[in-house]
């Protein structure tokens, strides 16, 4: 069952649908009073103003925050591909205001993804204000001991939010239920409702299974390192932008192509050296093979005199290296 609650004063928008009675499986409801939420700091899923009740989870685990941070790290990857930044909030409280402006109903997500804060409507110190602030372009949810889809994910629809990702870790939880399957939901809002997805609308071609591999793998794997720059390369496709817009990124590809370059400058003189020995060699009437010089280092340590004395008193190619290696 449902209702409507009209939009915050100044918002012109379709009513918020929300859910009569939210169900937060994994969590306890206490009584908050509205003149103690600003003071709150524990970790809440949900409060409601109109009950003063807040949903309080259990104690964050490394199992629930690692995926979340994570995210931040690969959406790091991906910006630097694209050449542009991407910021990302953690789990910041979600605000509903009323028509007196007064706190309505608060969420705390466990990630939000702003993929263009440069000209985004962010966020103040406080929270994401709904009607105020843009929404961010991605918000993830880790079930490890909780269910999103049967309370939080009806709110995030009502209030507007465009993409919301659900992932349930790989890691085992025993107070996670039996048909909650490791794995990852992208949801798209689409005229209002959300419809599940394989890919990321925000993140062109990430597709659902890569996005859950990312976030449960202990390091990114070279599979995940493909795709990250897959994505940030669309990423920059569509908005004109590479790795040589980004300062670090950029650097680092100067500093490879000027070491490429002297490594490519030093193989040159060797072959010179090279060629100018079997030159001499050859005047002599001393042939030698395809891979002369057989010892590099050798030959790349020796001097040029110690090259044409060796050159020139050497009886074959073997006493030649051996003159070299003496």
């Amino acid at each position: 069952m449902a209702v409507t609650e009209t939009p915050p004063a100044g918002v012109v928008r379709l009513p918020y649908r929300v859910i009569a009675t939210p169900e937060f499986p994994g969590c306890k409801p206490v009584h908050l009073p509205r003149a103690e939420i600003d003071r709150f700091e524990g970790r809440l899923e949900y409060w409601d103003a109109a009950t003063e009740t807040a949903w309080i989870c259990e104690p964050a685990t490394p199992y629930h925050e690692r995926p979340s941070r994570l995210l931040t790290r690969l959406a790091e990857r991906i910006a630097g591909v694209r050449g542009s930044p991407i910021e990302c909030y953690g789990s910041m409280d979600l605000l509903l205001r009323d028509e007196r402006g007064e706190p309505r109903r608060i969420m705390q997500a466990d990630e939000s993804v702003y993929l263009y804060p440069a000209r985004a409507a962010l966020p103040g110190a406080a929270a994401m204000v709904v009607g105020q602030d843009d929404f961010p372009d991605v918000v993830l949810e880790v079930d490890h001991t909780t269910d999103a889809r049967r309370g939080k994910l009806p709110l995030y629809e009502s209030w507007g939010f465009p993409e919301v990702w659900v992932d349930v870790p790989d890691a085992p939880s025993p107070s996670r239920p039996r048909s909650r399957r490791p794995g990852l939901e992208i949801h798209l809002l689409a005229r209002g409702r959300y419809r599940t997805s394989s890919a990321s609308r925000a993140f062109p071609g990430w597709t659902a299974a890569e996005v859950h591999l990312a976030l449960n793998e202990p390091a990114p794997s070279v599979r995940t390192s493909a795709v990250l720059e897959r994505v940030g390369t669309a990423l920059g496709a569509r908005d004109g932008t590479g790795p040589d817009d980004d300062p670090l990124f950029r650097s680092q590809r100067r500093q490879g192509f000027e070491r490429g370059r002297s490594a490519g400058r030093a193989e040159g003189v060797q072959q010179g050296r090279a060629e100018i020995v079997r030159q001499i060699l050859r005047s002599r009437g001393i042939e030698v093979g395809k891979g002369f010089p057989a010892d590099a280092a050798a030959f790349a340590a020796a001097s040029e005199a110690l090259l044409l004395e060796a050159a020139l008193a050497c009886a074959n190619e073997a006493d030649f290296l051996a003159a070299l290696r003496r």
